[in-house]
């Protein structure tokens, strides 16, 4: 053989074929077989645990007293309905929330020694809602506001638990806001007051339109939080769904209405944790491309 041809490196050798000779797998095949084996872990996992919880000794008497079919379909109506009231209770005080919680994060952010007053009080009232459980704030506004029969205060349980949501998740929405506000470079607000923009209009037309889309996923995270925490209403005799099983669990004996209240609830977080999932997705694409760029 003639010293040039061995000295020629082999033909590489390119495509499906090529990849098999040299026991290496494509990057596309190599993800499809993943995701195949994932998915068939899975569902071996989830089939193990229902083959062991439909096996246990106890299961028929648990079926029984929680996946009553006769129960279900009797409770689930009434329960619909009455998880209404929790989806008006979240679209009411999820509008308040979002107002009163940034107008507290821009009390906070006020600059100057002039303003120290309303930045401490603004501190205050986050560290006091954030600090004190729900349903505690639930119980003092629900039972105390209404024994003190002020004239023209509203004493509706409905009105009061629907307060206290707005109260408590305004302080936790408030940091989630000024988090966002905080992450806008200086230069921005620089640039708006060289124009020669006041420091609220710098702050309408700049920083905040910048900090709310920056905040969104953890905003709809807060606002599932809320949703789930709408049943705590039932501490002050509001009918909604958790209230009206406990009444249908009274009369039956049996745990089924649960079940349905559960089912209801999970029929509304779960779609708004996967826009939220999207949205974070999106966010991380924009910022990529935007590095690449």
């Amino acid at each position: 053989m003639d010293r040039k041809d061995r000295a020629r490196p082999p033909l590489a050798l390119t495509g499906s074929r090529g990849s098999r000779i040299l026991g290496t797998a494509s990057p596309g095949g190599s993800g499809r077989r993943a995701v195949v084996v994932a998915t068939i872990s899975t569902l071996v996992f989830f089939g193990l645990i229902v083959l062991l919880v439909v096996n246990a000794a106890g299961w028929p008497d648990v079926k029984h007293a929680f996946f009553d079919r006769s129960i279900f379909e009797e409770s689930f109506p009434e329960i619909a309905r009455a998880f209404l009231v929790n989806v008006k209770i979240f679209l009411i005080a999820e509008v308040f929330i979002l107002v009163f919680a940034l107008f507290i994060a821009v009390l906070r952010g006020l600059p100057g020694p002039v303003f120290f007053p309303i930045r401490a009080l603004a501190t205050v009232y986050t560290d006091l809602f954030r600090g004190i459980p729900t349903i505690l704030v639930i119980y003092i506004l629900g039972f105390g506001v209404t024994a003190l029969q002020l004239p023209g205060v509203p004493v509706s349980p409905l009105f009061w638990g629907a307060v206290a949501l707005v109260l408590v998740y305004s302080a936790y929405v408030s940091e989630v806001y000024r988090a966002g506000i905080e992450s806008v470079h200086p230069s921005q607000a620089a640039a708006a007051r060289s124009l020669g923009l006041t420091h609220g209009q710098t702050l309408r037309f700049v920083v905040i339109p910048q900090a709310v889309r920056r905040v969104i996923p953890p905003l709809l995270n807060d606002f599932i939080g809320l949703q789930k925490d709408t049943a705590l209403v039932a501490l002050l005799g509001v009918v909604e769904a958790f209230r009206q099983s406990q009444i249908d669990v009274s009369a039956t004996f049996n745990y089924t209405p649960y079940i349905c209240t559960a089912i209801l609830f999970i029929a509304i977080t779960i779609p708004m944790a996967r826009f939220t999932d999207w949205l974070i997705a999106r966010d991380k694409r924009r910022q990529q491309a935007g590095r690449m760029a």
